[in-house]
């Protein structure tokens, strides 16, 4: 039986290095030979992507406003049974969130999994100012266990000897670590957050320095002893445990899925859900990975799923790789079904402006997207489905869809007939009111969805791409296939 080690790492505010020293956190423990199960709350995918890399496990995101406390209780127990440590990274503060009464912030997620949470705290500039900040978090909400604090960015030995000090003498939280200012720690912020991993090589080498420096200077074994004081994972999602999720096939094996989906994976996209690749998977579709920069034919597939991430920093490659976009906009045309998150939508459009440079996209959206320095649309959204929205709907789900938009892009010249599968309720989408642009087989907005017991996206579309019946027309239309593809990557 694998002993439980869980704990929830979070700041007093935003860009306190909290997810670096997650990171490192993550990296040094499996430099240990432990085995650990990374977490994110909130609708983040950058994050994850680091995690996800210094663990060797997949991240899970959690989020309270997307999924209800039972589907995270089962979801968490799941990924954590065969963990040795399970870390849960926040968001923002720990106290921050939508809600007012906190029922969506990082300390509401400690609470519900019975987590201790370890507080990074930006010193630079802080000596006796510290033990306040420390005594307020704690006093805030007496529930919350505030089990150790990671003292970040620190200017040398004295100042964090006096932080030392200080905290000794006026707190009751142990110091876990102190971490020093140090360049090779630093990961590059974009407007969205740290710059995703992959997009450079180098991640795999910045992580072990990452992990070497914060394992050296956080003392890990007194952090696995406060992540070893949890009740067990029966107590939070029920006896027996959930069973843990199946790994996916390895490349080139055998499937017994009926369905290809082809996704898009690569410097320009890569905004996916671990649990939404799941349910794909669990839906009888095997997702077959390509290259919207590199590739010049799409792999053999019943569909496409084409994720957010950052076409306009790529705009130039994916501009010159034109043999796909045009086997692509071929075969849209031909009946494939189709859908696009965010980045995907921009791809998709007829031309994409950046920095004063506007490039040709694959054509199929007859819509012009423009970049702009400031968000267009940012946060969660709430979203109602229109009566043109294309897949069938469970009536088990709920009309009401969550789900999440950050985008600095405008979608302009749209043709006034266009139709769209969502209208606005919260949010800006396209323009304010809509989202989901529908063309032919094609769905694609600005809206990040996430498979949920509430709202299963990545089922329904499995099943409207059942219903087109593409795949029996596959043979027919090898001009955008390429016949040479010995072994597909599939996604694991």
């Amino acid at each position: 039986m694998v002993r439980a080690h869980r704990f929830l790492i979070s700041a007093a505010h935003k860009s306190s290095g909290k997810t670096t020293v997650a990171v490192g956190l993550a990296a040094a423990l499996s430099a240990r030979g432990l085995s650990v199960q990374p977490f994110k709350k909130g609708p983040d995918y950058i994050d994850p992507m680091w995690l996800t890399l210094a663990s060797g496990r997949r991240c899970r995101n959690l989020d309270p406003y997307l999924s209800d406390e039972a589907e995270i209780l089962v979801a968490f127990a799941r990924h954590a049974a065969n963990a040795d440590v399970a870390l849960v990274e926040g968001n923002k503060g720990l106290y921050d969130g939508l809600a007012l009464d906190g029922s969506n912030s990082n300390a509401a997620v400690a609470r519900m999994l019975g987590l201790p949470v370890v507080l990074v705290i930006d010193a630079r500039g802080m000596t006796r100012g510290i033990a306040p900040l420390i005594l307020g978090y704690q006093a805030f909400d007496r529930d919350i266990r505030i089990a150790g604090v990671i003292l970040n960015q620190l200017g040398g030995s004295r100042h964090e000897a006096k932080l030392r000090a200080v905290i000794e003498h006026y707190t009751d939280v142990p110091v876990l670590g102190a971490v020093h200012h140090d360049p090779r720690l630093a990961i590059v912020e974009r407007h969205l957050g740290l710059m995703p991993c992959n997009e450079t090589g180098d991640a795999p080498a910045h992580i072990a320095d990452i992990g070497a420096v914060i394992g050296s200077q956080v003392d890990l074994d007194r952090l696995l002893a406060i992540a070893g004081d949890v009740p067990p994972l029966a107590a939070l999602a029920g006896n027996p445990l959930p069973a843990p999720i199946a790994a996916a096939a390895p490349p080139c094996s055998a499937s017994t899925a009926d369905l290809r989906i082809g996704i898009a994976q690569d410097r320009a996209f890569g905004f996916y859900y671990a649990d939404d690749l799941d349910a794909f998977a669990a839906a009888g579709a095997t997702l077959v990975a390509f290259d919207t920069l590199a590739d010049k034919h799409l792999p053999d597939v019943d569909a496409l799923v084409i994720g957010g991430g950052f076409p306009e920093l790529f705009a130039h490659e994916l501009e010159a790789n034109a043999p796909l976009r045009e086997r692509i906009r071929i075969a849209i045309d031909a009946g494939l079904p189709v859908y696009a998150e965010c980045g995907g939508l921009m791809y998709l459009s007829r031309s994409l402006t950046h920095e004063g440079h506007t490039y040709r996209m694959v054509g199929t959206i007859e819509g012009d997207v423009v970049m702009h320095e400031r968000p267009v649309g940012r946060g969660y959204v709430v979203l109602s489905e229109t009566s043109a929205f294309p897949w069938p709907a469970p009536t088990t789900e709920a009309t009401e869809v969550r789900a999440h938009e950050f985008h600095y892009a405008s979608l302009e010249n749209l043709a006034t007939d266009t139709r769209f599968a969502y209208c606005v309720r919260r949010g800006h989408g396209v323009d304010g009111e809509r989202d989901g642009i529908i063309t032919r087989n094609v769905l694609a907005s600005f809206a990040h969805r996430r498979s949920t017991d509430r709202s299963n996206w990545a089922a329904r579309f499995v099943a409207f791409v059942r219903a087109c019946g593409y795949s029996q027309r596959r043979a027919a239309n090898r001009g955008w296939v390429d016949p040479s593809r010995a072994c597909d990557r599939l996604v694991v």
